[in-house]
């Protein structure tokens, strides 16, 4: 849908945990042979924590955004966590950030999106409209996934594929004649594919107190074929209710910022007619961070010089329930 909101990203951050696991030890704990995992998933190297929190993470790359954007973590009016994987049950993690931030008396709210690996752009959708409506005027976006905590051996598919990372953003209102904006957004889920990615645990359906609650309710799982056949069905015609033309080019897009589900579903995108040197992509180093997959692979675009201002950037991913989303903004 075009909504066309003036919104500037104007600080941009990320922190990776210092420990890089090198697809060699997942093989090692997987039983599998050398190469297996590079050869079936894509990746090199993946972070992985040692003794840092989501929040933590959270709120060394929100120090880096703020520091860009010339901020001081006071002058923030509202911090949204978009993470996949929550630091703990209650309080909620946008809390924990504010408190790492040093602002735990200041009374700024705090709140999560929580849409798996689509919470990035969710936040994005729901802090624009925070901004257009003059509720806020700076908001800080944190995705931070501690996703190797929760890797089951026994699934090497999923386990060998997920890494631990955080990124952050600031968002205002864009000023007079600039062209910064979220230009189009859209969702969509399906529930019929609610059980292929899943943990099951951590909730009120299969508490740890509860007879019967097994050690394997509390890893993820994931259903890789499934969820690629579900998404195969869907993704043309979303794509096209979303901005059209958009499955079979580029259109007006200058750079695809991905999820990195997996080396297949970053493949797949060649069947819209995306030039594979236009598509960003940080799994081969980082894996699938989850809901922080998308701002980390932004980030490193940015840094990297393949995203200027003015450029139009497409994001773009699906994530468990099954769901599918995107916008298209104007960096």
């Amino acid at each position: 849908m075009q909504v066309n909101i003036p919104l500037k990203i104007i600080g941009l951050g990320r922190y990776l945990p210092k420990r890089i696991v090198p697809s060699s030890e997942l093989e090692a704990m997987c039983g599998l042979s050398a190469g297996w995992v590079e050869r079936h998933n894509g990746v090199r190297e993946r972070r992985w924590v040692t003794d840092e929190t989501s929040s933590f993470m959270s709120a060394e790359a929100a120090r880096e955004a703020l520091c860009e954007a010339k901020l001081r973590p006071d002058q923030l009016d509202l911090i949204i966590n978009a993470s996949g994987t929550g630091e703990q049950a209650i309080p909620d993690t946008g809390v924990l950030i504010q408190r790492q931030l040093g602002l735990g008396k200041s009374g700024i709210p705090a709140m999560t999106i929580h849409t798996t690996c689509l919470s990035f752009i969710m936040a994005m959708d729901v802090a624009s409209n925070f901004i257009s409506s003059g509720r806020y005027r700076n908001i800080l976006i944190a995705s931070a996934d501690v996703a190797s905590c929760g890797i089951n051996p026994k699934e090497p598919e999923s386990a060998s594929l997920v890494g631990d990372a955080a990124a952050a953003v600031v968002v205002t209102r864009s000023g007079n004649g600039d062209k910064s904006m979220i230009h189009n957004a859209h969702f969509k889920s399906y529930g019929d594919g609610a059980y292929l990615t899943t943990i099951m645990g951590g909730g009120s359906r299969f508490h740890p107190r509860f007879e019967g609650h097994k050690a394997e309710d509390d890893l993820f799982h994931m259903d890789g074929p499934a969820v690629l056949r579900m998404v195969r069905g869907i993704a043309h015609d979303f794509l096209e209710e979303f901005y059209p033309g958009l499955s079979e080019g580029m259109v007006d897009i200058d750079v695809v910022v991905p999820h990195q589900a997996s080396k297949v579903g970053l493949m797949m995108l060649k069947r819209f007619g995306w030039p594979e040197n236009k598509i960003i992509k940080t799994i081969e180093t980082l894996g699938n961070c989850v809901a922080a997959s998308i701002p980390v692979t932004l980030y490193q675009g940015v840094r990297d010089g393949h995203i200027q201002r003015g450029d139009k950037i497409l994001l773009v991913g699906t994530g468990a329930g099954l769901s599918i989303g995107g916008m298209v903004l104007t960096f």
